[in-house]
């Protein structure tokens, strides 16, 4: 007997937050850790962080930049704390029905049933995305990945946060080392005009949710239009 092909069909690639989930979650996470750990100190720092970077984005600051300041706020932390926190708090979320935007959700299961390799990618890291990726069946992550010095958070990041177009560039770079599969059988899945990058890379763009700009940007995508459950 021959052996059998168990490489994907396509890829589909899907940001998260707020495509996927119906959270930010780097500032839930954030917060969530920070306040287990520190109490009401640590839940003022985590809403200290996230009005400082919603004051930098009305300003005009750009996100890469901003990524990197969130970032920051994660110095000194133990990865693998950070880590089994991260599956609490996924435990904890996912127990809402609220938590998964299912219309999502679902294509991303039929596209599975199909043959295809779920590729979420995300400006979020490894620890969040990882119990998302589990949950949903994604075959791989590509993400902002944070530096770490024995076994500690320094608050830097290894190489560029996964944002605009460097979303753009991991797709491409997958892709090339995938030749086998064809880009323009490759679906993405997105809601901010950030993920334009991403979801011109492929054949088959669907914009989740109204995403009135992306939607100008790509009058031609699919849309996903979503409702959240009763």
């Amino acid at each position: 007997m021959g052996s059998v092909d168990t490489s994907p069909r396509h890829y589909v690639f899907s940001d998260v937050d707020e495509t996927l989930i119906n959270r930010k979650s780097m500032f839930d996470f954030l917060s969530f850790y920070l306040t287990r750990r520190y109490g009401p100190q640590g839940a003022r720092r985590a809403t200290t962080v996230r009005e400082d970077l919603a004051a930098r984005a009305a300003a005009g600051v750009p996100r890469e930049a901003s990524s990197r300041t969130y970032y920051r706020a994660w110095a000194g932390q133990s990865a693998s704390d950070v880590t089994r926190e991260a599956i609490q708090w996924h435990r904890e979320r996912s127990a809402d029905n609220s938590f998964y935007i299912p219309q999502t959700r679902a294509a991303l299961a039929r596209h599975r049933a199909e043959g295809a390799a779920v590729v979420l990618v995300s400006g979020a890291f490894p620890a969040v995305l990882g119990p998302i990726a589990h949950d949903v069946g994604a075959a791989q992550v590509l993400c902002t990945v944070p530096e770490e010095r024995d076994g500690v958070l320094t608050g830097e990041i290894t190489g560029p946060p996964m944002l605009g177009k460097n979303k753009r560039g991991a797709v491409r770079a997958l892709l090339r080392d995938n030749p086998h599969i064809d880009p323009a059988e490759c679906f993405a899945y997105g809601d901010h005009i950030s993920d334009l990058p991403m979801l011109t890379e492929v054949g088959h763009p669907v914009i989740v949710g109204p995403g009135k700009e992306l939607a100008a940007a790509l009058p031609t995508a699919q849309r996903l239009h979503t409702k959240q459950p009763q």
